[in-house]
Parts: C-alpha cells; structure tokens; sequence
C-alpha cells in the first residue's frame, strides 16, 4: 500500500521537516500626566494664605496664621491615579511638595503613571504583562515582560493552554506491518516498507504508541476509516485532537499529524504539525501558497503527483496534498475541513473521504512516540 519516500518525495510515506516560531510578545504602556500645583500666598497677617486647588484631585495649600508669611506650599495630587495604584501625593505643609505617581494597572503593558510636581518622588508604571505586579509610587518598571495570555506562538504551544500527559494503561501492542483493527470508535493500522515497528493501543482510548528500529518506510496512526461515502464538502466538519512527545529519530524524513485518503479522484493527504525532522519545504512538489487557521497556525500548502507508485488502490498515479505548519507543535486542534477549503482555493481537489487519522510516519532511524491525545471526529 505504502513506499518508500522517492527522489526526497513523501508518499504515503511522505518527507516532512520542521521550524518552531516564537511567540509575541505584550503591547507595551502609555503614559499619564500628573496634577498642576496650587496657588502659593505670599507675606500677610491672620488667617493669612489663600487655599491652593492642587492637580487634578486634591485641595492643597496650608492656610498660614498668627502673622507668619506662609510660603504657600503647592498641592498636588501626585498626577491622574492609575488603575490599582496608589492615592497621589499628599497635601503641601509649609511649602513641602506632594509627592505621588501614577501606578500600572497590570493589564497588557500597564499604563506608565509619572511623578507628581517638583519635589516628589516619581512613580513610574508597575511591572506589567498579564496580571503584571501592580508598583506602589515610585517603583521604577518599564513594560512588560510578557503580553496577556503568556507566550503565544506561531507555532509551538499556544499560550500554554494544551498539555501533553500520560498515556493511559490497558497497553496492547501489535507489531505485524501491514494490519489494521479498532480501539473504541477509531480505527488502527500499522505499515512498514522494512523490518517494521510496533503500534500499541490502549483498551478503548482515543490514544496510542509506536516505535521503530531502521524499520524503512514506517506508518503508524489512529483515527476514522470513512468508507467512501461523502466528499469533505458533504460533512459539517471533519476535525483532530492530538498530543505528542516524542524521543529518538525518524530517519531521513518523517511526519506528525494528519494523514489520509480520498477516493475519485486518488489522493494522499497530510496536515503536519510537527516532525523528528525540520519542517520546510522537503518536497518536489510545487508550492501552491500559505493560509493561517485562527488560533492553530500558519501553514505552507504543497502539491505533488505520485506515478505508478503504491496505493491503497494498489498501483496507480495519484495525488498529493501537503498542508505544513510554518512552526511545530505538540498539541492541539486541527481543523481539517478548513483545510480541505483552503485547498480547494488553489485548484487541489478532494475527493470522497476514505480516512482520516493521526499519523507518525519514520523514513528509517531508531524512536517511539506516545501520544496521550488521538482522536479524529467527522459530523
């Protein structure tokens, strides 16, 4: 069913490499103005000096007394409060100076708060990035370290909301190439073009194993046999969970991913989020362009045609679609009808859905991979 990849061409045992892109950082704070002083009196006698209006927020001035010339003190409010920050300065006895300063409100770079008037102590922004520490007057912080949500990437983790566990228990373990069977509602197959490998599956989980010692061209993956029935246009939506961590190598080339088939017309398939490789552009095929799926990645579209070579439906020309991500990761959702669309765009056109299932794919080397995750679902 399977080949071998030829002149650096993935076939059903397709190359794949791999780059991680890093993620954004936070937006950086903006900065607010501090109060204007009071009126100062000068010189006179009894209930003497006038009341300064201090900043934008406070009342200021000392009222002097008793024939003492008062030198007014300014009253500042220590400029515009921030979000969470401390009260500004405080009121001007004798001439002293409020001091204040704004504070960050902790938020995606935090708004810089500046000093109160002459005199004080200046307060600039808090520390910031998602829920940044919040600086009390005069803690010198500038922007922030990290942006709202932690570090998002391109590719790799996004914003570390997936998390690759254990496999579970219940192992059962199949080491004879060419064979398929089910666990739960998915369907297993294992192939190799050599001395082959190992697939484990555990009780009915959506979850499984493989490892491989110079095994040729190695395939293992789970996921849903569609039986020819419906083109990709015909279900609602076709998706994939998945979960990873691997070890050792995967030869010359290798996959991580999506794999399957469709059927009139033949065509081989993959969505590769990651590799033991590099992932770029490893194939003789032409490059039809790149599209970017919301919160899953940016990926390189591919296209090659495969003659005379192995099939499901024994020898034949057929097709290859290629979806690469531009950064790899470990975990997450694939949205594959989205792109089975995006294909479509650029003229590769699908036909009925035979599989659809997450896929190691090992061009030779010596690894394992688990993966806790590995479950493919179609409406």
């Amino acid at each position: 069913m399977f080949v071998a990849c030829v002149t650096a061409t993935l076939t059903l045992a397709a190359c794949a490499n791999s780059d991680v892109v890093g993620g954004e950082g936070g937006e950086g704070g903006s900065s607010s103005s501090s109060g204007s002083g009071g009126s100062v009196t000068t010189g006179g006698s009894g209930s003497g000096g006038r009341t300064a209006t201090g900043g934008t927020t406070g009342s200021g001035g000392v009222t002097s007394s008793g024939g003492v010339t008062g030198s007014g003190g300014v009253t500042s409010s220590g400029g515009v409060k921030g979000s969470g920050g401390a009260t500004g300065g405080s009121t001007g006895s004798g001439g002293v100076i409020g001091s204040g300063g704004a504070t960050s409100s902790g938020g995606r770079g935090g708004t810089v708060g500046m000093g109160g008037a002459s005199g004080g102590t200046m307060g600039r922004g808090g520390m910031t990035g998602s829920g940044g520490m919040t600086a009390s007057g005069g803690t010198m912080g500038r922007g922030g370290t990290t942006g709202s949500g932690g570090t998002t990437a391109t590719g790799g983790t996004t914003g570390g909301a997936c998390t690759v566990g254990a496999v579970p228990s219940g192992a059962s373990q199949h080491c004879s190439s060419n064979q398929s069977g089910t666990v739960g509602s998915q369907q297993w197959t294992i192939w190799s073009s050599g001395s082959g490998g190992c697939l484990t599956t555990y009780g009915s989980a959506a979850a499984f194993s493989a490892n491989w010692n110079n095994s040729g061209d190695f395939l293992a993956r789970v996921g849903l046999a569609m039986g020819s029935s419906k083109t990709p246009d015909q279900y609602s939506s076709i998706a994939a969970d998945f979960a990873q961590k691997k070890s050792g190598s995967g030869g010359s080339y290798s996959a991580i991913g999506v794999y399957g088939w469709t059927v009139s017309p033949l065509v081989e398939f993959y969505v590769e989020e990651d590799s033991f490789n590099n992932l770029a552009a490893p194939y003789q095929g032409q490059k039809k362009g790149t599209f970017t799926i919301d919160g899953e990645g940016t990926y390189d579209v591919y296209y090659h045609q495969q003659v005379n070579q192995p099939s499901i439906q024994g020898t034949a020309t057929f097709d290859q679609f290629y979806s690469v991500r531009q950064g790899a990761r470990s975990c997450g959702h694939i949205s594959l009808s989205k792109h089975f669309a995006q294909w479509k765009t650029f003229g590769m056109n699908m036909g009925k859905m035979e599989e659809a299932k997450i896929l190691v794919e090992a061009g030779g080397g010596s690894g394992s991979i688990d993966f806790p995750t590995a479950n493919v679902t179609a409406q």
